[in-house]
């Protein structure tokens, strides 16, 4: 393939084989070969949390948030499921010449309430405008820095055979959104996204107890993706039980209709979990706490079977292969 393709940045196997065939051919080192949410930086004997990412969604403002919005959570959260505080983030606009100056401050202003909510601050950041057409609408890049709480090690590669997998709530919330919204399909229900900054539920899990092994939010893949991600690093099987999975009924009666599967469409507010099996219910009990992990449900564990793979036992009683996500899935989400 000789041409970047939409399947490029799904978040799935296409995304994989460019990072891996590509970025990790040049860039290869030991902190980003962790493949973390987050690379993991010893500075003067403190352990630090630092990302980045870019957010293109389309349409910029959707039931439940914004780009902007969506550009603190996103950042966030990928500080958060390292096991870090958050502490600074940093934002780069790239905005078409003709964008609304009224949206961007309500755009600017989201972003701004909800680093307030979540406690961190925007330190630094940057603005470049480009010729109209060249950019469809705005584009925001954040970066964030944070620090790991002590005696945390939460890393893909820690999943051990009798950990069970807790999600916060149900899933494609956001995903569906998006999609219903671009396309106006104007389906019947509350579809809204579950955009949101996840560092106080974080923070309530490991209160509860912080030998958590994995924490990953799920979003482009969806639960699939990230399952399959740990899957590959820890080397393990797991099993999911498909009728413990939460679901929103119109996410459910949407996907249905266009041929989707839920476990493999975008979050912005959920997040997998991997704990041992003896400290699960006090982890569950601990997030059904919290707003945000109100509707949390284990919905699988891994097991003592060789090899790599994730798979779903069926509500009728059959099995079935979770693969890692192909092609095109839901381009511009996030």
């Amino acid at each position: 393939m000789n041409t970047i393709m939409l399947s490029h940045g799904s978040g799935g196997t296409q995304t994989n084989q460019l990072i891996n065939d590509l970025f990790f051919k040049y860039f290869s080192n030991d902190i980003l070969n962790q493949m973390n949410d987050a690379a993991q930086i010893n500075i003067d004997f403190k352990k630090l949390a630092f990302t980045t990412d870019s957010f293109v969604v389309n349409p910029i403002f959707f039931a439940g948030g914004n780009i902007g919005k969506l550009a603190v959570c996103g950042t966030v959260n990928d500080l958060s499921v390292s096991g870090a505080k958050p502490l600074y983030l940093t934002s780069a606009f790239i905005i078409e010449e003709g964008f609304s100056m009224a949206n961007l401050e309500i755009i600017v202003q989201s972003m701004a309430e909800e680093a307030k909510k979540s406690g961190v601050k925007i330190v630094a950041g940057d603005t470049k405008v480009v010729e109209k057409g060249n950019a469809d609408g705005l584009y925001i890049n954040t970066s964030g820095i944070g620090e790991i709480y002590k005696n945390v090690n939460i890393n893909c590669a820690n999943a051990l055979p009798g950990d069970v997998v807790i999600v916060n709530g149900t899933l494609g919330d956001h995903g569906m959104t998006i999609l219903c919204e671009r396309n106006n399909l104007g389906f019947e229900g509350d579809l809204t996204s579950d955009c949101a900054c996840l560092n106080t539920l974080v923070d309530c899990m490991l209160e509860a107890y912080n030998g958590i092994h994995v924490i990953r939010d799920a979003t482009r893949g969806g639960v699939a993706a990230v399952l399959n991600e740990i899957s590959d690093f820890s080397d393990v099987t797991i099993a999911l039980e498909e009728i413990l999975i939460p679901i929103k009924e119109e996410v459910k009666g949407a996907a249905e209709m266009l041929g989707l599967d839920p476990l493999y469409i975008a979050n912005e507010g959920k997040l997998c979990a991997l704990v041992p099996e003896a400290q699960a219910n006090q982890v569950l009990s601990a997030m059904r706490t919290h707003p945000l992990g109100a509707n949390a449900a284990i919905i699988g564990r891994v097991t003592e079977e060789l090899g790599h793979r994730v798979y779903m036992n069926t509500v009728v009683g059959g099995k079935r292969l979770v693969d890692m996500p192909s092609g095109i899935l839901l381009p511009r989400i996030c």
